[in-house]
């Protein structure tokens, strides 16, 4: 399936800064970056075309990863001079470029999120980890000044070993020991020799297959939570996501306590890598093991800005939704369904069924509590924010059309659910400032009424700051939920 086009709402590019040889950019932006200042000045005579010549070859040769984030460029001429133009999507991350000068990894590109969060580190904490950032295999940036703590780093790791502890399976292993009764192959001559002078007669030695766990395996992983525990360990200071990270390293450590850590080599690891059939699940916790042994993040690097790193703001946002979500269900006494699960998917049955266009209805949450649902759709857009500022009419053409799908969407997922009383949100995204002002003038949250028959469906739109506090944004829907329009 191709890449989705980036969804662009600035009128204008949107604002770049330096960061020695990395450059940084906001998602789902339009972003123009002048070729001469960041390749730097040279001594021919027609500079600028010296410097466009630079950035199409930068181009050409990055092409891939910039595809990979889902990056679509080219190189423009404005006012006689120069540009690279990047459309982001909804991808934030960090990755390296290879310089047309030296055609190694000297360039960097950052691409941090448009709504800016308090700390990474506290709303990952309180989104449960549900989505966290992903480890690309790409050399390390030059350099950047966008700090985030080496915790992180472990947080993916030890979601990756629990992941690969649950899904490991035993295997038969050629066992010689000493057993009460014959096993498989018996050493007689041992036996005779050695077992019975010693009066040990129910002490047989047998060689035999045996399906036990990878000792050797869960040795190694017992080495790398050691690791990450000792990193945790000296982070305690930096608050209770590092506590509930070394409770999660502690259990998972419980769990293979009755195998000795032991490191294991680069040769063990590609052995365990090359098995076939590997579920997904053991193949990022052995890359994990990777890159705990390489010290990526840990001892010799205490940035993870200077890892090419990725993550998507659209399925961060939807799992801030969902943990939004949950505090609304548990205050209110509702039920709880998410769509990341597929709890909420409703199959389409079209006639004949080769013939139709999607497959399904699967809203993001769904809160339930006799009379009355509510159906959380998450939008990664910055509609609410446009339409608080500038006004309905004063909005772009193409933002208002946008968003009037957005609104037949939701409607749509309304009609799937038959309680009296049908509660459709759609959750925007928003800046803190933002927030402030929306929660002064008591407009966090902006509702109208559609009576449809029998049922009662409320359209809401609700605006989400990207702060770890979603208190004023949960008493804002469990009022929504709790109380009808009158």
């Amino acid at each position: 399936m191709p890449p989705r086009r980036p969804i662009i709402t600035a009128r204008r590019p949107m604002p770049t800064r330096s960061i020695g040889r990395c450059q940084r950019i906001f998602d789902t932006s339009h972003a123009l970056i002048e070729a001469k200042n960041w390749f730097g000045g040279s001594a021919v005579r027609d500079q600028e075309s010296h410097a466009e010549r630079q950035a199409e070859a930068l181009l050409k040769t990055n092409s891939n990863i910039l595809r990979e984030f889902h990056i679509s460029s080219d190189v423009v001429r404005r006012d006689s001079k120069a540009f690279l133009s990047f459309h982001s999507s909804s991808r934030i991350g960090a990755l390296p470029l290879v310089s047309p000068a030296t055609g190694k990894y000297d360039l960097g590109l950052i691409i941090e999120p448009r709504f800016a969060w308090t700390s990474i580190g506290e709303v990952l904490t309180a989104t449960g980890f549900r989505v966290v950032p992903k480890l690309l295999p790409y050399a390390e940036l030059p350099q950047s000044d966008r700090k985030i703590p080496p915790w992180v780093l472990s947080s993916i790791v030890l979601l990756r070993i629990k992941g690969m502890l649950d899904k490991l399976s035993r295997k038969f292993t050629v066992i010689e020991e000493d057993v009460s009764m014959p096993k498989g192959a018996v050493d007689w001559d041992s036996y005779i020799i050695r077992k019975i002078p010693h009066a040990k007669h129910l002490s047989v030695p047998c060689t035999f297959p045996d399906l036990r766990d990878d000792f050797d395996l869960r040795a190694a992983i017992h080495f790398v939570l050691k690791e990450h525990s000792s990193s945790l360990l000296a982070q305690r200071t930096a608050g209770v996501v590092v506590l509930k990270l070394l409770a999660l390293c502690n259990e998972l450590i419980a769990r293979v306590n009755s195998n000795t850590p032991r490191r294991p080599n680069v040769r063990q690891i590609k052995t365990w890598q090359s098995r076939a059939l590997l579920p997904k699940d053991v193949k990022d916790g052995l890359q994990a093991i990777e890159w705990t042994i390489e010290e990526r993040g840990l001892a010799g690097l205490n940035e993870l800005a200077g890892l090419s790193w990725q993550m998507d703001m659209e399925s961060f946002f939807e799992a801030w939704v969902e943990t939004i979500g949950e505090l609304v269900s548990k205050k209110c006494g509702a039920s709880l369904r998410v769509g990341r699960l597929g709890q909420t998917k409703v199959s389409l049955d079209w006639k004949p069924s080769y013939s139709g266009s999607q497959k399904a209805f699967i809203p993001d949450v769904v809160l339930e509590r006799g009379d009355v649902t509510m159906v959380l759709d998450a939008k990664y857009k910055a509609h609410a924010e446009e339409i608080q500022s500038c006004g309905w009419g004063n909005v772009e053409e193409e933002i208002r059309e946008r968003h009037r799908k957005d609104l037949l969407q939701v409607v749509a997922y309304s009609s799937l659910f038959d309680t009296p009383r049908v509660v459709a949100c759609l959750v925007y995204p928003c800046r803190m400032e933002t927030f402030q002002s929306l929660l002064e003038r008591n407009q966090v949250v902006v509702r109208t009424c559609v009576n449809s028959g029998s049922r009662v469906v409320e359209i809401v739109i609700v605006s989400v700051p990207m702060s770890s506090d979603a208190g004023e944004v949960v008493n804002a829907l469990s009022d929504v939920f709790q109380r009808p329009m009158s």
